[in-house]
This record gives C-alpha cells, sequence and structure tokens, in this order.
C-alpha cells in the first residue's frame, strides 16, 4: 500500500473516534491510540505513563501472557526463580506500588574463583599483590596492548595485565561470545560507573545498615545509603502485573506486530493479524536487530539487523544445604568451566527455597548453533553436576533436581564495528514517531530500574514530540 494510501485507507476502516473509539486527548482534536510491541516490564512501564496522562494507547503482545522476560516460576516443593537476574530497589518497588509486598534483601556480594582461591569482588581482588602490582604499573607504563578503543585495552590499561587477562577479559569473552579485541571499551564504561572510593563507600554502608545497598546497578537514578535491594512476594513479575492492573482493555495477547509502517519519514500504521492500524507513534520493546524485518517504507533501521545478542542457557539446580558458594554470585573466568557464572540466590533471599535448601543458577553462554543450544535438560544438569565438583565437591549426594531455560537475546553485543550505529540509536531510530526502548531496545546493559526511569523519561519526551497529551 503506498505512500498516503496507508493512511487513507486505515481511517477509512477506523470506527468513528479512531482506533479505539476513545475520547479526544487535546480539545477538539481526535487521535488514534499510541502503539506498544511488547508487553514486558519496558512496554508496561511505558504504557502506563500514557496512560496515566490521558493518551490511548494499544499494547500487542506477541505471546499468551505479559511479562516477558520479567516472568517468575514457582514449582511444586517450593522454589521459586525468575528469567535471569533481576535486580528491584525499594525507590522502584514504591514507585510501581509494590513496596508492601517486597522483602529487604539483606546481603548481596560476588566472589572471583582464580587459580583455585576465591577473591571477593571488588575489595578481595585488590588485595591481591600481583593484581595490585600489575595495576600500578600500568598507571605509570603507558598505553597497554590492545586494539585501540577495545574493551581489551581499557581493562588493561584500567586494571593492569594480570587482572585484565585472568579475569575481566575471560569474563566478558564468555559472557559476550566475542574477542576483547573486538568489542567496545563501552561494554566497561557503560556498566562500570561508580569509581572505586563511592564503591567502598557503599560497600561499607550495606555492612553498617545491614542492608544490600545498590552499588553500580542503578545509572537513571542517584544511588545512596537509602537505596537498596528488595525482592517481592511471588516473584519480580508482579512489578509487571502491578503495571498492567489498569491496562486490562487496552492489552492484545497473542498478537505480534508484524508491520510498522512508516510514510514520509514518519510511523503512521502497524498491522497485527493481517488488519492495518493507524497510530500516533509505535513505541518497540522488541530486540532493535528486529526492527529492519517489520518496519515498512524506509531504509532509516536497516543498519540494525548486524546487531548481535548473545544467547544464553540458565540450569536451575535444586540442592540441599546452604552457602555452597562463597558468596551470591561467583565469577569463573577459567576455561576449565563452561560457565562463567553461578548464582546462589538462596544466600541473598532464603525464602526463595524450601528450608535447608537451596538454588544455584549456572549462566552458560554459547550460539544457537552450538550443541548445547539444543541438549537435553538431564544432559546440561549432568554437564553442571561434573563441573560444580571443583567448587561443591559433594554436589552430587546434594541435587534434587534441575530445570532449564534458554533465551537467544540474553545481552546485547557492542561490537566495535558498529559502535556509532550504537550511539546513533541512542539518540534515535531516525524515524519521526519511532521509538525503541527497554533492554534490548536500546541495545545496553541496563537493569529493571533504569529501564523504567529511562522509559518513562523517552515517554515525555513522545508527547513533546508527538504533540499528544492532556
Amino acid at each position: 500500500m503506498p505512500g498516503k494510501d496507508i493512511t487513507r485507507a486505515v481511517r477509512s476502516s477506523m470506527p468513528a473516534g479512531g482506533a479505539t473509539g476513545a475520547p479526544a486527548i487535546v480539545s477538539g482534536d481526535r487521535r488514534p491510540p499510541v502503539a506498544i510491541v511488547g508487553a514486558g516490564i519496558a512496554g508496561v512501564t511505558a504504557a502506563a505513563f500514557l496512560h496515566r496522562r490521558g493518551v490511548p494507547v494499544k499494547l500487542y503482545e506477541a505471546s499468551g501472557k505479559i511479562a516477558g522476560l520479567a516472568s517468575s516460576f514457582k514449582d511444586a516443593e517450593g522454589f521459586t526463580s525468575d528469567f535471569g537476574a533481576h535486580f528491584i530497589t525499594n525507590r522502584l518497588a514504591g514507585a510501581v506500588g509494590v513496596a508492601d509486598r517486597c522483602r529487604t534483601v539483606r546481603h548481596y556480594g560476588e566472589a572471583v574463583l582464580v587459580r583455585g582461591k576465591t577473591y571477593g569482588y571488588p575489595v578481595g581482588l585488590l588485595a591481591n599483590p600481583r593484581f595490585v602490582g600489575s595495576g600500578i604499573a600500568s598507571r605509570f607504563g603507558g598505553t597497554q596492548p590492545g586494539t585501540p578503543g577495545s574493551v581489551a585495552q581499557w581493562f588493561r590499561s584500567n586494571y593492569g595485565r594480570a587482572l585484565a587477562d585472568d579475569v575481566a577479559i575471560p569474563l566478558v569473552e564468555a559472557w559476550s561470545g566475542a574477542r576483547a579485541d573486538d568489542l567496545a571499551a563501552s561494554v566497561a564504561t557503560d556498566k562500570l560507573r561508580n569509581g572505586a572510593l563511592r564503591s567502598l563507600w557503599l560497600k561499607t554502608a550495606a555492612i553498617v545498615t545491614r542492608r544490600a545497598v545498590t552499588n553500580g546497578y542503578s545509572h537513571e537514578m542517584p544511588e545512596s545509603i537509602k537505596v537498596w535491594h528488595v525482592y517481592p512476594e511471588g516473584g519480580v513479575s508482579i512489578l509487571v502485573e502491578r503495571l498492567a492492573a489498569e491496562l486490562q482493555n487496552s492489552i492484545a495477547l497473542e498478537s505480534p506486530v508484524e508491520k510498522i509502517m512508516v510514510e514520509s519519514g514518519r510511523a503512521v500504521a502497524v498491522r497485527v493479524r493481517g488488519r492495518d492500524e493507524e497510530v500516533s507513534a509505535v513505541v518497540s520493546t522488541a530486540p532493535c536487530h528486529v526492527l529492519p524485518r517489520i518496519v515498512t517504507g524506509t531504509h532509516a533501521v536497516q543498519h540494525l539487523a548486524r546487531f548481535r545478542f548473545r544467547p544464553m542457557i540458565f540450569v536451575n539446580l535444586r540442592l540441599r544445604g546452604r552457602g555452597l558458594l562463597p558468596d551470591t554470585v561467583l565469577w569463573t573466568p577459567e576455561q576449565q568451566f563452561r560457565f562463567f557464572r553461578l548464582t546462589e540466590t538462596t544466600i541473598s533471599m532464603p525464602w526463595l527455597a524450601p528450608a535447608g535448601k537451596s538454588l544455584l543458577t549456572v549462566d552458560i553462554g554459547c550460539e544457537t548453533t552450538d550443541p548445547l543450544w539444543t541438549a537435553s535438560e538431564e544432559n546440561l544438569t549432568e554437564m553442571c553436576l561434573e563441573q560444580l565438583r571443583p567448587i561443591v565437591p559433594d554436589v552430587r549426594q546434594r541435587f534434587l533436581g534441575g530445570s532449564v531455560l534458554r533465551t537467544p537475546i540474553a545481552y546485547p553485543v557492542f561490537l566495535r564495528e558498529y559502535e556509532e550505529d550504537r550511539l546513533r540509536l541512542k539518540r534515535s531510530t531516525g524515524i519521526a514517531g519511532l521509538y525503541s526502548i527497554g533492554r534490548n531496545g536500546e541495545f545496553a546493559h541496563i537493569l529493571m530500574e533504569d529501564v523504567y526511569w529511562g522509559v518513562r523519561a523517552r515517554m515525555g519526551q513522545l508527547m513533546r514530540e508527538v504533540g499528544i497529551g492532556a
């Protein structure tokens, strides 16, 4: 349907009052809704923000339920798990309205296993003379080896060669599935924004207050002693459910957006189940590399097709006992391990498993073409049990059962070859009225709180640019 015929044809099939029959947003002005693609935390946050300001919205979700990667699971034995790691703060819980359903997380810590010895992160690593000596040498020794502008060079220059080569580079390569020389330095700088003194202050505050004070997990809003981790009873999905409660008439499940139609450089309609719907704007939470396949009428987003995401397998092991790892998270940078991160959630949140039992999540990075991606749950579980023996020697005797979750879009891969395009996406999709939001839509390493506050800011921008609002 070429050119202006898109808008004309859609309007001719709409009832009076627009696509939803909603009342005028601005006096005497009837506008079609804002279409939102995806009902995860980003999409529901966007929809709730606009809805509360009198903007008609239509939220399209391809699956049969909301929450997406913020889904939570509870089995018959009383073990609760989420789809990957999520960090909820008391500030976010209060903003969403679920503070009364949250428990305070009293402790959260990370450790690194190197050459058979465990170091607390980051203080323990700084006590290793070899790491410290190498770090000092890097400060006074000039530029360190590595491709200029790569994360490899950044780590060696800022951490020293020993810590970079033994810990930081192996972990970032396992996590991203790419060589550190091929990754942009922003892999590190986007995530590690707190300086050493501030990190030490927040860590000390956590010990004194006996609360897991956030430390490097919130960038949109300031971190302080007043912001700590909490966990909602029933799992993180209740945040999405709470936001969606007021949107029941605006959510369309099992309704994948097949096309986003652009006319004269502006998003004007979406196609859902073969029907074209006129829109005021489109807010997409889909992985950004999907946009070139569904956007028609322009080539403005074709460059996003080469953006890569890292697939991830999460193996959840149910075990007898508690305190099986040295801390909540254990990073394993050495090649002898097929996994790169272990998380014993019950160290921080003991209520996620029955008394005397623990839940240990094993993070395995791979590609969808790897044999591991299609391996059976039994084979994946067996591999994890075998590789865990140096860390938890009696893991087989403790084993109660396991389950596996897979996602092909766990983490964005910041390759240097498209770093300029990634930075351009942070500013705009290049199409008026088309906004790409959320962790995967923005192609960014951001956690749930930053998704929430960042989306709200973007929706305020949408209202100003599109000229809608009460």
